[in-house]
């Protein structure tokens, strides 16, 4: 039984895998806090990480990417760093990183690391010295004095992400940025310091085996020195974060940082992969980021902001797909991850435009969550089928939902305390996995997780799951499986060619005999000619229900 076997299980896997593996690879998102509890404390863990290397195989995946596990106070889940360069002792030591790396690499995964380069933790060693006001060490921050008759207000207007002000005041009076939380302060990037430690933070990673890195902020990092204001509210600031001209967001110096970042990758053999998390204007301006010499992907967060409308849906990702063919690069298609509601609840909720609406939640109101996992089974089938990369957040091949009632008290993320308890954030898709039906957190671990699961996760968990065919983790296993296995959805399988313009039916060709048909209208369809080797919910009568996708091959 999966759920029993041991890391040491993991079989020994080698392959000649080309070098551009990234550019169809399905990645598994490991927010680690929240995916396996191996020593008990009620948080997960680089020993649970191992022990379920078997699990991750089976499902499919071609890599992981592993949210930070680098020390650090935990004041934003692991995205304020006090050292680059070892592992938050409650997940491991770097003796179990290293081992994990080895392991993964055995079972066929390649694993990419997540790196934090915009800000620091306060508790960084760096930053300690520039409270003390040590020769040098501000000029690796973004200190400036405040203005008003005493230097009493801020140098500017700017608006921290998570809500309030983006600085806070030290004790001489002088000022210092943090677009996150208080206890993140930004990164000096006009300092040669900064870029050289950066430099040498990859290749330590690197020469213990890890493949890559996701960019945490890739779209930040470079800040006008002028420091004009912005006249923004907070929320007006979230909507412009796709602006041009913006003076922190998405400036053209950010992309020579990632040509240096480039060159200490392809200086490994194989060279190592780079993934971006870039909020910016368009696809075609995240393609800017993607040309050869800079990164090699970047997550494409525009499926994932359309709307359940099979136009939508085409129109987004032929925008996506050309922006990116101009420079040769894949789409890194995306679902969920640890920063946005979860798509069952997202995709089961109205699916109409809010002004000003939280961009993590949206849309809002009320969820119906059997339709959204009826479409959520269908979205997969659709992501799967589009020509590029894809990334998985753990706990979506169960259809978990978003946790929206978890207890005021026992949220963590800080856009809670710092919207004042107007935006409760994002924890409630970081609840802890279920793997088992039963236990004090439904085989997390060997106690209650750092967040409670609800009831409704006994239904959903591994053990259940996997002898149910028709479950959501045996329809993205069968996905992943026939996506290895079917040459048209390959790498080189050929050219995607939509087969209609309808408002509500969604049609794609990969290369000679594979067709996608996904219907997000209310009645049934016919199915083109062809056996079905897979769909998201039955088909009966040659006939496709509404929110459903099917894979039809052609022989």
């Amino acid at each position: 039984m999966v759920l029993s076997v041991g890391a040491g299980s993991v079989p020994d896997v080698t392959s000649a895998e080309p070098t551009d593996w990234y550019r169809s690879a399905v990645t598994y998102q490991l927010y680690i806090r929240s995916f396996a509890d191996s020593d008990g404390d009620g948080l997960g863990d680089i020993g649970g990480i191992r022990s379920r290397l078997p699990y991750l195989a089976a499902l499919g995946a071609d890599a992981v990417w592993i949210n930070p596990w680098y020390p650090s106070p935990q004041a934003d889940g692991g995205y304020d760093v006090t050292d680059y360069r070892d592992v938050y002792a409650p997940f491991g030591d770097l003796a179990q990183a290293t081992a994990l790396i080895d392991e993964a690499h055995a079972a066929g995964l390649k694993v990419l690391l997540d790196i934090v380069p915009n800000h620091t933790s306060d508790e960084h060693p760096w930053f300690v010295a520039a409270l003390a006001d040590e020769p040098g060490a501000r000029e690796r921050f973004v200190f400036r004095p405040g203005q008003g008759e005493k230097g009493e207000l801020p140098p500017n207007d700017w608006q921290s992400v998570f809500g309030g002000s983006a600085w806070q005041q030290v004790a001489d009076g002088t000022w210092y940025l943090h677009l996150f939380d208080v206890r993140q302060p930004d990164l000096n990037w006009d300092n040669p310091q900064v870029r050289a430690e950066f430099e040498s933070v990859l290749r330590f990673w690197f020469d213990l085996g890890a493949d890559g890195f996701r960019i945490d902020v890739a779209h930040g990092l470079i800040k006008d020195p002028a420091l004009p204001n912005l006249n923004l509210d907070q929320a007006q600031m979230l909507d412009r974060v796709k602006a041009t001209g913006h003076p922190y967001w998405d400036r053209p110096g950010v992309l020579e940082i990632w040509e240096q970042w480039r060159h200490v990758g392809d200086s490994y053999d194989p060279p190592k992969v780079f993934v971006a998390e870039a909020w910016v204007e368009s696809s075609t301006r995240l393609a800017e980021y993607l040309r050869p010499n800079r990164l090699h992907t970047a997550f494409d967060f525009e499926l994932m902001r359309a709307r359940w409308n099979a136009r939508e849906l085409r129109e987004t990702a032929r925008r996506s797909l050309q922006a990116h063919d101009s420079v040769g690069a894949p789409v890194t298609w995306t679902m969920s991850n640890h920063d946005v509601t979860r798509h069952v609840t997202r995709l089961g909720r109205p699916q109409r435009r809010t002004p000003g609406a939280d961009p993590h939640a949206w849309p809002e109101g009320e969820s119906d969550l059997e339709l959204g996992t009826r479409r959520a089974r269908a979205a997969i089938l659709y992501v799967l089928a589009l020509p590029g990369g894809v990334y998985l957040y753990q706990g979506e091949e169960l259809g978990l939902p978003e946790v929206e009632d978890l207890p005021d008290e026992l949220l963590q993320d800080p856009t809670w305390k710092r919207s004042g308890h107007t935006q409760r954030g994002r924890d409630g898709c970081r609840v802890p996995l279920p793997w088992r039906r039963t236990g004090p957190s439904l085989g997390f671990g060997d106690v209650e997780g750092w967040l409670p699961q609800p009831s409704t996760f006994a239904g959903l968990c591994v053990e259940a799951e996997q002898a149910d065919p028709g479950s959501m983790l045996s329809l993205y296993r069968e996905a992943l499986r026939l996506r290895r296995e079917l040459p048209q959805l390959g790498a080189d399988g050929g050219p995607l060619v939509w087969t209609g313009e309808e408002e509500q039916v969604l049609g794609l060709t990969r290369g000679t005999g594979f067709v996608c048909v996904l219907n997000t209208g209310e009645v049934a369809i016919p199915l083109p000619p062809g056996r079905v080797v897979l769909s998201s919910s039955p088909v009966e009568g040659g006939l496709l229900p509404p929110d459903a996708a099917a894979w039809i091959v052609t022989d």
